[in-house]
């Protein structure tokens, strides 16, 4: 049983990556449907947190259906780190995390984020200021260093256990690759086999099938895998990846009814938490995801992130469940 502290999160869990503008509850709400163990929240800025600021307290919205649930903040001062941490122990989440691997210009250039892997006795100090200010696991998300040259991973897993964290969890890229290149999973292994290591370890980066997700299971010993861009308007690879472990079978993919179906409650669970204007535009960067692979369903798409109107969007996933619908059932005699 992994677990986070008293958390428990099963046998191998799946934990759903803080996503940017991804990761909200409408998304998460799907994730947890298709048996993602373990959520995060989008990453949230603790100085948004301390001054107020509406869309950094909105992100800490959590529903007793996602948990366990972890809320995510990142920041730089550790000052304006202790008064978030409060506020977010407020919320109530089961973990809090802290980003370390954001690897974004406007984040780093603060020493946040992925920013203070260039300077690790920081990170480490501040680590441990938030382990002593709450009561909480704390959890971090980090990556395998700056660049090529500063990969001290191995030893920076080892001293943040040492302040107190409960769980690590390393997306196998530097900054400076940013998301390109092939996520090296190597130093994740040497983690997991470092003798001193006793907390969970998760791995993170470029798991985008069930068999990719048993190789590394197989091959790096990790205690779970995070899963991220994979899973953005594709909820569904968290099932298929418990299905193939359990049973070694490839699952069907999901149909475009249970696509369109699943694009209707992402919608409206946006438009409901957002608002019109919000829940409108942030969905149109899922639609291409959910619809992937379908031929002459450009037009649709097209339409889909173009209309203002959410009565019109609906209308418009009616009429692409009623198309591609007709063509599957012809496919499938």
């Amino acid at each position: 049983m992994v677990k986070i502290g008293d958390v428990e999160l099963g046998e191998f869990p799946l934990l759903l990556a803080p996503m940017e503008d991804v990761s909200d509850p409408p998304f998460r709400a799907l994730c947890k449907e298709q048996g993602c163990d373990m959520m995060y929240t989008e990453f949230i800025s603790v100085e948004g947190l301390i001054r107020d600021a509406f869309k950094s307290v909105q992100k800490m919205d959590i529903y007793d259906y996602e948990r366990p649930i972890g809320i995510q903040i990142f920041g730089s001062d550790i000052n304006s780190m202790e008064k978030a941490i409060d506020i977010v122990e407020r919320a109530d989440p089961e973990v809090i995390d802290i980003n370390f691997g954001c690897p974004v210009k406007k984040v780093v250039c603060k020493m946040a984020g992925a920013g203070i892997l260039q300077d690790i006795p920081r990170m480490v100090k501040l680590t441990k200021a938030m382990v002593e200010r709450t009561n909480k696991p704390v959890t971090v998300k980090t990556r395998l260093g700056w660049d090529d040259n500063t990969k001290y991973i191995v030893e920076v897993a080892e001293r943040l256990q040492d302040v107190g964290i409960k769980a690590i969890s390393i997306h196998g890229r530097t900054r400076k690759q940013m998301y390109k290149g092939e996520a090296d999973w190597t130093l994740i292994g040497e983690i997991k086999d470092n003798p001193r290591m006793h907390i969970p370890v998760f791995g993170n980066g470029d798991i985008n099938s069930p068999q990719k997700a048993e190789l590394y299971r197989n091959k790096y010993g990790v205690d779970g895998i995070m899963i991220g861009r994979a899973s953005i308007g594709y909820p569904w690879i968290f099932r298929e990846i418990k299905h193939y472990f359990e049973t070694g079978e490839i699952l069907d993919p999901p149909t475009i009814e249970e696509r369109v179906k699943a694009a209707k409650k992402h919608l409206t669970f946006s438009l409901e938490w957002k608002g019109e204007k919000l829940g409108v535009l942030e969905m149109r960067r899922h639609y291409t995801n959910y619809f992937k692979g379908y031929r002459n369903i450009k037009p649709y798409r097209g339409r889909l992130v173009t209309t203002p109107d959410p009565k019109e969007i609906f209308d418009i996933l009616d009429e692409i469940a009623d198309v591609f619908g007709k063509i599957e059932k012809q496919m499938s005699i």
